[in-house]
């Protein structure tokens, strides 16, 4: 199990990484929306290449699509909203309070739909402890901003 964990601190490297090269992409086109088809066509290219090298390439059956609840269809609208606050504000901000905000936005929301189950994730409580972590987050990108 902790490969994941080793999975989702690359992720986060590359999180940040990503700002910077998309909001370099964006700024160098003439259309910050043809940067954002290049990114998108580059992830689809990704996940297309590991899903043939797997073996793990699948169309769902009708069963599993109609099965699906509406709103799951839908994150991929959110990861175009990400890219595009990639192209417009980080490279405005910085790539520190930009992924700052991102990450302490996430957890923060990760803790309530953790605490009501929401979106397809188990139950967990909002203990004490997990909303201490989440207000001092919201400390350490203060001062990641402000200085």
């Amino acid at each position: 199990m902790w490969y994941l964990y080793g999975f989702a601190l690359l992720a986060g490297v590359a999180n940040a990484v990503q700002a910077g090269q998309n909001g370099t992409l964006s700024k160098g086109l003439a259309e910050s929306l043809v940067a954002g088809l290049v990114v998108a066509a580059g992830t689809a290219s990704c996940i297309l290449a590991v899903g043939l090298i797997t073996g793990r390439l699948a169309w769902p059956t009708a069963a599993q699509a109609l099965g699906m609840p509406w709103w799951a269809w839908f994150g991929g609208v959110l990861g175009g909203g990400i890219i595009l606050a990639q192209f417009v504000v980080a490279r405005q901000i910085g790539a520190a309070p930009f992924l700052g905000l991102l990450v302490t936005a996430g957890v923060a929301t990760s803790i309530m739909l953790d605490n009501f189950g929401w979106v397809g994730f188990e139950r967990h409580p909002a203990s004490l402890w997990r909303i201490l972590g989440g207000v001092l987050m919201i400390a350490g990108v203060a001062l990641v901003a402000l200085f």
